[in-house]
């Protein structure tokens, strides 16, 4: 073979420069393109013998192996594939995105299509110069009599192509790293590079670094092991669902996402039409750390790692999740790192939702128990979807569930079943349990149940389902229900009891000094208690959605307060202040103070001076009662 120089064909002078700077988004998706080559070239091959085009003879151990030399500043990328000749090589490299696996498969896509190709646009192979300043191919081809050739480019548009030396079939892509790769000649990078985009390729992968020292053991000895892969060529996820076990799929959760906390259920995707779908969706413990987890969902095509989290295939609210999605038919960019944007995306999106509520009601109807039990760690992802989602809503709607005081789990028709036949439904709902306690004790003594409803993600699920569900609406145990713990017994004189309310608020305003408080004067059922702050359930919300505006930038802006305190006539405290209005002496300042103090501490927390002057005031009380 005589030697052959030549100019490559392109249509733009400064095609390197482009591909190096616009065509990845991350330099080190060059090792993904070298290795994916190799197994396209393992597939194609596979897929002549399979179908009669050749005859091995022997049956061949594919694998690919990665070689580095530190010393020469290279790295091999080797395989036992289907090679090429020098008219391959003059077709399928010298042109520039003419892809040699597009080619393959439109001459034998009507002969079987057991294993996927990965490439599809012929632009991989110049990844290599992102990070070289030459590239050599040394390949067989698989043809008999075929002989060897060598290529090779130092970044420019000229090539040279001559006579090669290799004596097996195959390719060997060698890349003399450059100073923009030199990171890439450390074993730790490389490997992870390698774990991260090529952990589940379907040939094993192996590592050999030249000029390494061997590994000894204690009396000095060299120690020979086999080499071990760096993936695993079968991925729980291409199984099965009948074929795995439980304690397979924490497995591979643990060893994917190196996370050691076991997830709470997962959901096995397997799907052949009307698109080749497979993967695995964990759902792990979230908690309430809901504003600051983040969770992972990798996908991969054809078993090669595209991204993290892309969202045009997995539906916002899935984020959360944990998972892996292998998708062949995906619709990818020339550069295989991202999606095209049409229909089809989003028919794998709608998929991905469908599986998931199908999931979740059938834990409902046939595991209730489970879901109960795991409802804690899965409500905010359950409610983010159905804020973000009005198709999962509609799945899922009948299963959301709530929690009672009582430590029970209730859906929304079985809370408000109690409530008869009456048009227009309460829900009465607690933020914080302890805080809130006297509240919902009042309520418990009148027969009505709280629900806690305390994520930072409930506010807004409360107003969608208040969106949803007209006749029903939601009442903080705090807000107006004064109403409720009323003693309905006997007439009572409305002039004097309003008389008797101004009184109490002059003698609040003076020792509170606060010329804005609200007085309310009401007999209560519970005579031990002397005072309760109330607020309207639209005041609260309108002052929480202007601190969170505040939070963004508003700082200067004014939020109203619009706190009622709820005095109650038959407490012996508040009679004693009626009784001894216009007398100036200690207990007429303390008692009014520590009453407010009190029914604050029940509402909300104290600010810090306000807590001083509470603790200061109780010890004061205390040393009085000696």
């Amino acid at each position: 073979m005589t030697v052959e120089r030549g100019n490559l064909s392109i249509n733009s002078e400064n095609i390197f420069p482009i591909i190096k700077k616009w065509l990845y988004s991350d330099q080190d998706i060059f090792i993904r393109e070298m290795i994916s080559n190799g197994a396209d070239a393992i597939t194609k091959l596979k897929r002549l013998e399979s179908l009669g085009e050749i005859d091995l003879k022997e049956k061949d151990n594919f694998s690919i192996k990665v070689i580095l030399d530190k010393k020469e500043k290279t790295l091999v990328f080797k395989d036992n594939g289907i090679g090429m000749t020098q008219e391959e090589i003059k077709k399928y490299i010298n042109q520039i995105a003419f892809s040699g696996a597009e080619d393959f498969l439109k001459e034998y896509k009507d002969k079987g299509e057991q294993d996927q190709i990965i490439g599809h646009f012929g632009l991989g192979f110049y990844s290599a110069f992102m990070v070289s300043d030459l590239v050599e191919i040394h390949t067989l081809s698989y043809k008999e009599n075929a002989t060897p050739v060598k290529w090779s480019c130092d970044g420019g548009t000229e090539f040279q192509i001559e006579e090669g030396t290799r004596k097996s079939r195959g390719t060997d892509i060698i890349l003399h790293i450059g100073e923009e790769g030199k990171d890439f000649l450390d074993e730790y990078t490389l490997k992870s590079t390698i774990n991260k985009y090529c952990s589940f390729m379907p040939y094993p992968i192996y590592f050999e670094e030249l000029g390494k020292e061997p590994e000894k053991d204690e009396e000095g000895n060299i120690i020979i092991s086999e080499p071990n892969a760096l993936n695993n060529t079968n991925p729980l996820y291409l199984k099965h669902p009948s074929q795995c076990k439980e304690e397979e799929y924490k497995e591979f959760y643990r060893d994917t996402f190196r996370d050691f906390k076991e997830p709470l259920f997962w959901i096995h995707l397997n799907m052949d039409y009307p698109f080749n779908l497979k993967g695995i969706l964990y759902f792990p413990k979230l908690g309430t750390e809901f504003d600051t987890f983040e969770g992972q969902i990798k996908l991969y095509n054809s078993q090669v790692f595209v991204a993290d989290n892309i969202k045009e295939v997995i539906p916002e609210f899935l984020l959360l999740l944990k998972g892996v999605i292998d998708c062949p038919d995906l619709p990818l960019n020339v550069s295989r790192s991202f999606l095209q944007n049409d229909g089809f995306t989003g028919k794998i999106s709608d998929y991905i939702t469908r599986k998931i509520a199908d999931k979740l009601n059938g834990l409902f109807k046939n595991e209730r128990e489970n879901f109960e039990k795991f409802w804690d760690d899965i409500n905010p992802f359950i409610k983010f979807g159905i804020l973000k989602d009005e198709k999962f809503y509609q799945r899922v709607e009948k299963i959301v569930i709530y929690k009672t005081m009582d430590k029970k789990y209730i859906t929304l028709d079985e809370y408000l079943e109690g409530q008869g036949e009456k048009e227009e439904k309460t829900v009465y709902y607690a933020t914080d349990q302890a805080q809130q306690a006297q509240y919902i004790n009042l309520l418990k003594k009148n027969s009505i149940d709280t629900l806690l409803l305390e994520h930072p993600i409930d506010p807004a699920f409360i107003s969608f389902m208040e969106m949803k569900r007209e006749k029903v609406h939601f009442k903080r145990v705090d807000s107006d229900i004064s109403e409720l713990l009323k003693d309905s017994e006997g007439e009572e004189d409305k002039e004097a009891n309003k008389k008797e309310e101004r009184t109490l608020l002059e003698i609040f305003k003076k020792a509170l000094e606060n010329d804005k408080i609200k007085i309310q004067l009401e007999s209560l059922k519970e005579e031990d208690i002397p005072g309760m702050v109330i607020l309207s359930e639209d005041s609260r919300r309108m002052q929480e959605m202007m601190e969170r505006y505040s939070m963004g930038g508003m700082e200067g802006m004014s939020i109203p307060s619009e706190e009622t305190l709820v005095l109650n006539k038959k407490n012996k405290l508040i009679k004693y202040l009626i009784e001894n209005a216009g007398k100036d002496n200690e207990l007429m300042k303390i008692i009014p103070e520590h009453i407010y103090d009190l029914a604050m501490l029940s509402h909300k927390p104290l600010s810090p001076e306000q807590m001083s002057k509470f603790i200061k005031r109780s010890n004061h009380i205390l040393n009085k009662m000696i």
